[in-house]
């Protein structure tokens, strides 16, 4: 394993798992799939007046794809869709250029910048977030 990549910081962020699990009634899901390595991730949402109102999900992934999703938990409560898009651009830029990420959350994630064919591990939950807030209302 690469340690420089699977640090403790990404580590504990896939061990806490924060929202995982499904929503017993929620007002979106939406599903994505990584083709080329497996990774599936389930994003379940309930949202209030066009925010966020709780978000849960369920991956089956690598630990980069758990670590992101877990942080992706603890950072969406709250967001609307034009927030989240926002998000997932900040995450963007750090992974394709190194850009001081504006959700300093995101920052663990800066040593995956230079494995290209990982960016997709990191970003599928938010690819998922983005389809799920597409269904809601």
């Amino acid at each position: 394993m690469n340690d420089r990549l699977y640090h403790d910081t990404l580590m504990e962020a896939a061990r806490q798992a924060t929202g995982h699990g499904r929503l017993a009634k929620p007002d979106a899901s939406a599903t994505v799939d990584n083709p080329l390595c497996g990774d599936r991730v389930t994003i379940d949402l309930r949202c209030e007046a066009g925010r966020i109102a709780e978000i849960a999900h369920d991956v089956r992934g690598c630990i980069l794809c758990r670590a992101s999703a877990s942080v992706l938990a603890r950072e969406a409560v709250g967001l609307d869709r034009t927030e989240a898009a926002a998000k997932r651009a900040g995450m963007e830029a750090l992974l394709s250029d190194g850009a001081l990420p504006a959700t300093p959350a995101f920052e663990p994630f800066r040593p995956v910048a230079p494995y290209r064919s990982r960016h997709d591990c990191v970003l599928l939950p938010f690819r998922a977030l983005e389809r799920a807030l597409g269904d809601v209302g």
